[in-house]
């Protein structure tokens, strides 16, 4: 459980809680078990994501050799 401490600024605070839960994924995990996907779906969804983020990879690698 993430936990922050109110030291007067409650404003402050919130912040603080926003940004620790972002980082711990806690939203983004929530929205994923919102609803159930089946296995195959994920499987999919999966092998879309990492097509996705190696072509960007690539993409960064040829940009900075072409330099």
């Amino acid at each position: 459980m993430t936990e922050v401490q109110v030291k007067g600024n409650l404003d402050k605070a919130l912040k603080n809680f926003k940004t620790k839960c972002a980082r711990d994924g806690v939203l983004s995990e929530a929205k994923k078990r919102k609803f159930y996907d089946k296995p195959g779906v994920k499987r999919r969804e999966e092998k879309k994501q990492n097509i996705i983020n190696s072509r960007k990879r690539n993409k960064r690698n040829n940009r900075s050799r072409n330099d």
